[in-house]
């Protein structure tokens, strides 16, 4: 539903910045400021040089994330180029409200990702390489488990 509400939207980078946050976990910021000399498509990796807790980290980049920067051009400084944090807000609130859902702001994609995370399989501290969480406590908040999943596992 946000991917097909993305074909209005006036930013082509909308529909790639979504699904590159479904893929990584990073923040809307991180995304913003991401910049092409800091991805290495080869060892399918983004250094972050400054996150939110003030340290940097560099983000595995999933075979679809690869894919989602192969689709974007990479003659610019950043990879999201026609973004600012201000204007990703705002875009994300336009699609939400075009598509009629409430209550679903862009950070709400990081926990998806990392609900997904944990879904795929990744143990807990290989979810935290992902996400920069710190503690355990923090990136329990962020993670959603879906009971009838776990009881699949469960067998």
């Amino acid at each position: 539903m946000l991917y097909e509400g993305c074909r209005k939207a006036r930013n082509p980078y909308l529909r790639p910045a979504i699904a590159f946050a479904l893929e990584t976990a990073m923040r809307q910021g991180e995304i913003v400021a991401l910049e092409w000399r800091n991805v290495d498509l080869t060892r399918r990796t983004a250094r972050l040089p400054m996150t939110k807790n003030g340290r940097s980290r560099i983000v595995p980049l999933s075979t679809r994330a690869v894919e989602i920067l192969g689709t974007l051009p990479d003659n610019t400084e950043r990879v999201f180029q026609g973004f600012s944090t201000y204007s990703v807000k705002h875009a994300f609130v336009r699609l939400v409200a075009r598509i009629k859902l409430q209550d679903l702001h862009f950070h709400d994609l990081r926990h998806e990702a990392i609900s997904r995370l944990v879904e795929r399989g990744l143990n807990i501290m290989e979810v935290a390489s992902v996400s920069g969480h710190q503690t355990m406590q923090m990136l329990k908040r962020y993670t959603h488990l879906r009971a009838e999943d776990v009881a699949k596992k469960l067998g």
